[in-house]
């Protein structure tokens, strides 16, 4: 893997927001990102289990909120 220095000069939090910038770029081409059936069968096991008990999970935005603060 390539080591690429200025991502060393970031502190925890912004390399938390890098990571989830491009985890959001590669999550809008989902198409180009094949996955293995067993991948999407548990996906969707998850997404059922949500669907079942929405309240048994936590927002995007508290777990955002927690790792990033309240900016």
């Amino acid at each position: 893997m390539k080591e690429i220095p200025e991502f060393q000069n970031l502190s925890v939090p912004e390399r938390l927001e890098l990571v989830s910038a491009i985890w959001n770029s590669i999550f809008h081409d989902l198409e180009e990102f094949p996955i293995s059936s067993t991948l999407r069968q548990d996906l969707e096991s998850e997404l059922e289990e949500h669907r079942r008990d929405p309240n048994g999970s936590r927002s995007w935005e508290l777990v955002d909120g927690e790792l990033f603060g309240d900016e």
